[in-house]
């Protein structure tokens, strides 16, 4: 079936609070979405971010963000008071969010609602907490530790919390229980706005697609509790780190610094570890983006001391049998692979075993006449036309950067005049995409409203300024709906 959708991260919504959330603006996007005849809201990964407030660097695979739990939700329940959220300063830029007033300001206020809960906590919480138990608690206790040492990474712990002895431990969560039981407390928040959420865009017939980043942080739970899933030294220090060759993106590669997986390891209990985290994603999402979808069949190793990717070697993944284990257990559907980067045949080989959609972003295609797959004409029907992801520029911002014969080559090939406003050029890129052979169709939101580079997401390879964009509040209009809901039709998607 044909479809289409819009890429859209939670924490840019409008809000208050200076920051998205799981609140009424939430809401009134999916009714955007139902208006304009989409059937998808692709988001951005929903865990607590770290340092660099990056969703591809977490604290946990599992955890769900406490700056999205909606602040106005907790008031309406008795939680909060309006004074207590209203005095706090949250940043003072509508379009751009200051992760240091959230920071600074957000932890205290729920602390507050956990104290109003605990008065009288209902029988929800501890059915979650059982529920969750797999990975609820070591987050708990995680957190607990990392800001008793004032937010330091775990490997600069003490010994006895590093290495997580018993005893010690024990002595440790015993004392801090009121600590523990408040990161539950925003966990089980966060879970229950987010799936009232999901329910109501489900009713409009409309999927959520989240990411599934292939690494986890090495400061996180995940690597903390199980550290034999990955490559670290007897110091608990990673031997290898992950990232990318030189490519497009960067001269020198992208150096990520997640830690590598074990994978004979992993391979040796069935992947029971995958697939435990597969399963919490299914929790979050109706589908999911597998993040870089060509680590499976070969990745790279960089070795941890270097400061650049330049040096790093390829290794063989699990390939595969890894996604056979995946099938096994979850069936055929609700998987897309992000195939981009540097695509060998091998890998082109793997995605066609797995059957999942690849993706064909529209701003890798125009190449001054050569020709390449993301062009529409290239394209198979099982895959995901892109005009841009959130690692790309806007249409308008790369529209403005493109090279006076790669311009020239779009305007031929969209069948745009080349003396045409720039805005006019993007809106016939995305009329390109929709009417393209692909099964599914998606846009950013910014492309949508043809923002400029300033509403760029993400650049790749530099760790500080992004993740910061926000839609100013009444950006969406009815005839964005309206133009957007005929565009859709006309190449029924609908």
């Amino acid at each position: 079936m044909r479809k289409s959708g819009i890429l859209m991260p939670i924490t840019s919504l409008d809000s208050p609070y200076g920051i998205g959330t799981m609140g009424k603006a939430a809401y009134k996007f999916v009714d955007f979405l139902s208006a304009a005849g989409q059937k998808l809201w692709q988001i951005l990964p929903l865990s607590p971010t770290s340092y660099g407030d990056s969703p591809y660097q977490s604290f946990s695979t599992y955890a769900g963000n406490p700056y999205m739990i909606d602040l106005d939700t907790l008031i309406e329940d008795g939680l909060l008071y309006e004074d207590e959220v209203k005095n706090v300063f949250w940043g003072d830029d509508v379009n751009n969010i200051d992760y240091g007033a959230i920071y600074n300001g957000r932890f205290d206020v729920l602390k507050k609602a956990c104290s109003r809960f605990l008065l009288a906590p209902d029988g929800d919480f501890e059915e979650f907490i059982e529920e969750n138990e797999y990975w609820l608690y070591d987050y708990a206790v995680f957190m607990t530790l990392k800001e008793h040492h004032g937010g330091r990474a775990w490997h600069e712990w003490e010994e006895a919390y590093k290495f997580r002895r018993e005893n010690e431990l024990n002595s440790f969560t015993s004392a801090h229980q009121d600590e523990i039981i408040f990161w539950e407390f925003a966990q089980y928040m966060f879970f229950k706005q987010w799936e009232a959420l999901r329910s109501y865009a489900n009713e409009k017939g409309i999927e959520i697609i989240g990411d599934l980043p292939i690494y986890v942080a090495c400061d996180s739970a995940d690597v903390w509790a199980s550290p034999d899933m990955f490559e670290l030294d007897e110091n608990l220090s990673p031997i290898n780190v992950a990232g990318c060759p030189p490519d497009y993106f960067s001269p020198t590669g992208q150096l990520w610094g997640n830690p590598l997986y074990n994978w004979d390891k992993m391979k040796a209990d069935g992947y029971k570890w995958w697939l435990k985290r597969i399963s919490g994603a299914k929790r979050m999402y109706d589908i999911i983006r597998i993040d870089h979808f060509r680590g499976f069949e070969s990745y790279y190793a960089i070795p941890a001391k270097d400061k650049t990717a330049e040096n790093g070697k390829w290794r063989k993944g699990p390939g595969i049998e890894f996604f056979e284990k995946i099938k096994e257990r979850f069936g055929d559907g609700g998987i897309i692979a992000e195939d981009l980067g540097l695509i060998t045949d091998e890998v082109r080989a793997l995605l066609r075993q797995t059957g999942y959609p690849g993706m064909k972003v529209l701003e890798f295609a125009f190449n001054a006449w050569c020709d390449n797959d993301y062009l529409p004409h290239n394209y198979i029907k099982n895959c995901i036309a892109y005009t841009g992801t959130h690692d790309n520029d806007t249409l308008v911002g790369w529209l403005e950067s493109v090279s006076k014969a790669d311009y020239d080559f779009i305007c031929e090939y969209i069948d745009a005049p080349q003396d045409a406003k720039i805005q006019t050029t993007a809106e016939k890129i995305i009329r390109c995409a929709w009417a393209s052979t692909a099964d599914t169709a998606i846009a950013q939101m910014q492309d949508i409203l043809g923002l400029d580079s300033s509403a760029r997401m993400n650049v790749p390879s530099t760790p500080m300024g992004n993740w910061k964009w926000r839609i100013s509040p009444g950006a969406i209009s009815e005839n964005t709906a309206s133009d957007l809901n005929r565009l859709t039709r006309l190449y029924n998607r609908i």
